[in-house]
């Protein structure tokens, strides 16, 4: 397999790399030929004409493309209007077939359908690339359908975009199906000696509190936290509702869990009502946070999928770059990201309206995502001792900037969260003893005693004996000296009460503790250490302590409540009996 990409500067240019091209396929060390034609401009007659000089100087070869917002040309992103790769196949039992049909929202099913029907008839397919024009549709159907595609198909591709991120003048088009502004190019590959490795990478970090879908219908998401969607970008970024709101928002994609991977979707537009348009359908119940650009995590992330290329060997890599990359990057910096798979093999590609990747069995729509496509005929043949050089480690201008904001962001993030889970901590735990407030181990024991948990679980109800004398005689600052020496001898490092064990402070001078014990005797043995261990603890002012408990086992799905009353039951016994002592309570 080789790769030829150039640039259209003029007619004649044109024609002399078609003119080495079709050298190189009349040479016979190649068996076909096919053309990826990217274009920032969707002009017909332009897009015409250079598919028909193809034509005319290389009849036999296939050729697909589509509009794009920009370029990659050897790994770089090229400013050039017109983009070509052209990729010569050696082995004679590579092939690949071009489907193109028309799209709208009313046959999108029968597309599906179609293509599926088509894939089962070729028992070589290996691949599929799709080019797309996607604006103004929900691909949500279009993805359910093609992944009913027989298991093992690799499915990726892009969504077609123009110069003019605004606007929705797209098109594909292909040397099957000629030019189309409402459709799309299936290109079919396979043969036993072409391989393929396909994945995505992110490197968009979530940014603050997940927010609940709390009303969507269909590819319309109506509802954030009860309010409308949009608000959450103007209360959080504020981005304004107006013409350039999808520009805006590209780079702050809604970041949410989906088919088991993690997934990143920006809306297209915002409504008058507060809706937002989205490219694939949500689900209302799901959760989404917000997420950012991290300039070092993203270039971390493809030097990471680059190195791990180098085994498969790759003879030509393809990617499908969302647009709101370009955009974050800047047209000066935005081929950082990609560089790395020029040094393991030709890198062509283009910036999409969204990109498309089977994982396992489904096919998912991704926003803001790289899809890579790496391709190979015949066995590896990895370069020994290759390594992947990194980029140089400054940025300039506004990712200046934004690795800046980064950064503040992460550690500002870190330190919210740190706080949030202090927070967490405060209600679940009792400030003094530092064991589980009464809350806390209530909701544990009854979470223990459902249906599917609540296997020998006991629950020991103990109380220190002539507490208020300890207060009245030496005051509170000994009668809490002594509660938390009492409390450490039910602390999890104690190991006393053994794994899955819970203990929390039920008020005052009580505690309750859940354990886990074989039986009656093993549960009241617990107990015991429990009461010899706090009785064996001294104190300055109050010497020794002793306390008094109740032991009862419970069955899952028991009422909590019956539980508790009667080892309180059993509690008032031991009391009642002279105190320092432990007694059962019968279920």
């Amino acid at each position: 397999m080789k790769q030829m990409q150039f640039i259209i500067n003029d007619e004649a240019s044109f024609n002399e790399e078609l003119r080495k091209i079709r050298q190189w396929s009349d040479s016979n060390l190649y068996t076909r030929l096919l053309f990826h034609i990217y274009t920032e401009q969707s002009d017909r007659k332009v897009i015409e004409h250079v598919c028909n000089q193809i034509q005319k100087v290389i009849p036999d070869a296939l050729y697909v493309g589509c509009s794009a917002y920009g370029s990659i040309y050897y790994g770089d992103f090229s400013k050039a209007s017109i983009v070509i790769s052209c990729t010569l196949f050696e082995y004679a039992t590579t092939r690949m077939d071009i489907l193109q049909y028309k799209l709208n929202p009313e046959n999108i099913d029968e597309v599906a359908k179609a293509l599926v029907r088509e894939v089962d008839s070729r028992e070589w397919v290996k691949g599929i690339e799709l080019l797309v024009t996607i604006r103004g549709m929900s691909m949500t159907a279009l993805c359910d359908g093609l992944s009913d595609i027989r298991e093992g198909v690799e499915i990726f591709g892009g969504g077609a975009l123009g110069d003019d991120i605004n606007t929705d003048d797209t098109c594909v088009f292909s040397s099957t199906g000629g030019y189309s502004e409402h459709g799309i190019v299936f290109l079919l590959l396979g043969g036993e000696d072409l391989h393929m490795d396909v994945s995505f990478i992110t490197g968009w970090k979530p940014l603050g509190s997940y927010l609940n879908v709390t009303s969507a219908e269909g590819s319309i998401l109506k509802e954030l936290n009860n309010k409308p969607a949009y608000e959450t970008y103007y209360k959080y970024l504020h981005i304004e509702n107006n013409e350039d709101f999808f520009l805006n928002t590209l780079e702050f994609p809604f970041f949410y869990h989906y088919h088991g991977i993690d997934i990143m979707r920006a809306p297209v537009t915002s409504n008058p009502d507060g809706s937002l348009v989205m490219t694939s359908d949500m689900e209302s119940g799901v959760k989404a946070r917000i997420a950012y650009g991290d300039p070092w995590t993203i270039l971390d992330a493809t030097q990471d999928k680059a190195a791990g290329l180098l085994p498969f060997a790759p003879e030509c890599i393809l990617i499908f770059s969302c647009a709101g990359r370009r955009t974050f990057w800047g047209d000066n910096e935005a081929g950082k990201e990609t560089l790395a798979y020029q040094q393991i093999a030709p890198t062509s590609g283009f910036y999409t309206s969204g990109e498309f990747l089977r994982t396992g069995h489904n096919l998912n729509q991704h926003n803001v995502t790289q899809v890579i496509a790496a391709l190979r005929e015949g066995i590896p043949k990895p370069k020994d001792n290759k390594t992947i050089g990194k980029p140089h480690k400054g940025f300039r201008g506004r990712v200046s900037i934004i690795n800046r904001m980064a950064t503040f962001i992460k550690a500002t993030t870190e330190e919210l969260e740190e706080l949030n889970q202090q927070l967490s901590d405060m209600a679940r735990t009792d400030a003094l003893t530092g064991l589980f407030n009464r809350g806390e181990i209530q909701r544990r024991i009854i979470e223990e005693l459902s249906e599917e948990n609540g296997q020998d679980v006991y629950i020991i109800m103990l109380d220190l004996d002539h507490f208020k004398r300890v207060n009245d005689r030496y005051g509170h600052g000994e009668g809490d000296r002594v509660l938390v020496g009492s409390a450490s001898v039910l602390n999890p490092q104690a190991g006393i009460l053994g794994e899955g064990a819970a203990a929390g402070r039920w008020g005052g001078e009580e505690f309750m503790v859940m354990i886990h014990a074989k039986d009656r005797s093993e549960a009241m043995d617990v107990a015991e250490k429990i009461r010899e261990s706090i009785a064996a603890r001294r104190f300055e002012l109050a010497g020794s302590v002793t306390a008094s408990l109740g032991v009862t086992g419970v069955e899952p799905g028991e009422n909590a409540d019956t539980a508790f009353i009667r080892v309180d039951k059993a509690l008032y016994e031991a009391k009642e009996g002279g105190r320092n002592r432990v007694v059962y309570g019968e279920n």
